[in-house]
């Protein structure tokens, strides 16, 4: 590791690869099953959901290595949009990311391990468990970037270990409650096409964000040309295959009906395989286990806000750095958000919510890569596409596919059943958008009067 001028450091592929891995491995692969068997209890079908899950995410990381090699500057897509379309798109992506991509994921982190260490603990309170560990993971990351990545590495391989324990246990069990024929049994290809499948492709596709995590922090990577198209192969490619094996361990031990519609599928899977005490035990160290998502996602978020103050007159506090290198201005703005959205309570509307609006600025990058190559014929690429073009080309159909089948489901509940008022989640992402574009225009306003007067004041002065 190296030291650079604001007395931060350089991580290398290791750490890289370790922030991935644990901004992916968190609260989706541990929460969202339960939802996903409200549309279906087949095996087949919830299995062919992670598989495509992690074709998607891994199509993505392909052509955000490219990306990532060609522009290797921390900000992820804010940085990546400003420069193939348009500043204003950027900031969107980057205001976005601010308020939606780790504010809401860190919230739902904390709301899920707070829910799994009261199951566990039933005297602890969830609001103020949650609150207290973001707090405590708050502080760790604003003292110390070299403090940051090195529990960042710890909480990663202890993660791991714990996910191949628990799916080597889960497998190794002579007690099963459904057996493999009738768990595959009953299924049908009309499944993918109904909205109940491309719905659960939300909660499976935010289960995989974070495939992109090293992107949002090139600026402190060492040779991030090299290391961010493989730390994105590699996290992806492992956390595919351990999505896999560890739903199907939860299908496998434990009745469907004890987790649909449950938050802590793992805890309920834990005790079914362990018994009541030791799958406890199991469900503290899932709690844990979301400490290190916790961790990486208040790392990462920040380092988009920092850029994005660094570009943008009105944001220049977020661009502030302490002496040990670390935009403690950016962690608890970021934090403050976390905190609101921990108070709302309300894990399926957030996640839904966090899932369209990403997707669609991961689309727009992803359909980047075309622009860019286009735009920019003659710049260095130290890395391309593997299988371009039908790699993209992969991303767009699926992620086009989930976002419409998700906008149709939150119209029918609001319009045909009656089930909601208002189209809340179609509301909030649009909202989002709409608050970016209004602050971009707002900080040109702001720029253009100062230059202005500066001219003004020149010419006077003169």
């Amino acid at each position: 590791m190296n030291n650079n001028k604001y007395g931060t450091y350089k991580f290398g592929l290791t750490t890289a690869s370790a922030f991935v891995i644990a901004n992916m491995i968190g609260t989706g692969v541990f929460t969202s099953l339960g939802f996903q068997l409200l549309g279906t209890t087949n095996m087949t079908s919830i299995l062919l959901l992670w598989l495509i899950g992690g074709i998607i995410a891994l199509c993505g990381a392909l052509v955000y290595g490219e990306l990532g090699a060609a522009m290797p500057r921390s900000g992820g897509e804010y940085h990546y949009l400003r420069v193939i379309y348009h500043p204003m798109l950027g900031f969107m992506a980057g205001w976005a990311s601010l308020i939606v991509g780790f504010a809401a994921p860190v919230a739902l982190a904390c709301m899920a391990l707070s829910g799994y260490l009261t199951k566990v603990f039933p005297v602890l309170n969830p609001l103020i468990t949650g609150l207290s560990v973001l707090s405590l993971i708050t502080i760790i990351h604003a003292y110390d970037v070299k403090m940051g990545g090195t529990i960042q590495r710890f909480f990663t391989f202890f993660k791991i270990l714990v996910i191949v324990g628990f799916i080597a246990c889960g497998l190794a069990m002579p007690v099963k409650y459904q057996s493999f024929s009738s768990s595959f049994s009953g299924f049908s290809w009309d499944d993918i096409f109904s909205t109940g499948f491309a719905v659960s492709l939300v909660w499976v596709y935010y289960a995989y964000s974070g495939w992109n995590a090293s992107a949002y922090m090139a600026n402190e990577i060492k040779n991030p040309q090299r290391t961010i198209p493989r730390s994105l192969f590699i996290s992806t490619l492992v956390v595919t295959v351990l999505y896999l094996f560890l739903n199907a361990v939860f299908l496998l031990s434990t009745p469907a009906t004890e987790m649909t519609g449950q938050l802590e599928v793992g805890l309920i899977a834990a005790q079914h395989i362990f018994g009541h005490t030791l799958g406890n035990m199991m469900g503290l160290l899932i709690a844990l286990l979301l400490i290190s998502s916790i961790s990486s996602m208040v790392f990462l978020g920040p380092r988009v806000s920092q850029v994005m103050g660094e570009d943008t007159y009105i944001l220049r506090p977020l661009a502030r750095r302490s002496e040990r290198g670390t935009p403690y201005v950016a962690i608890w703005m970021q934090y403050v958000i976390s905190v609101l959205l921990i108070i709302t309570n309300s894990f399926e509307l957030v996640t839904k919510y966090t899932g369209i609006t990403l997707s669609f600025f991961a689309l727009m990058t992803v359909i980047g890569v075309f622009v860019h190559r286009h735009r920019f014929p003659n710049a260095h690429r130290p890395y391309k596409t593997w299988g371009y073009p039908f790699t993209p080309v992969i991303f767009i159909i699926l992620i086009v596919w989930s976002i419409v089948y998700l906008v149709r489901e939150d119209f029918i509940q609001t319009f045909v059943e009656g089930k909601q008022h208002v189209m809340w989640m179609s509301l909030m992402s649009a909202a989002t958008l709409a608050t970016g574009a209004l602050l971009y225009q707002a900080n040109k306003w702001v720029v253009n009067r100062r230059t202005n007067y500066k001219l003004s004041y020149n010419r006077n002065e003169h």
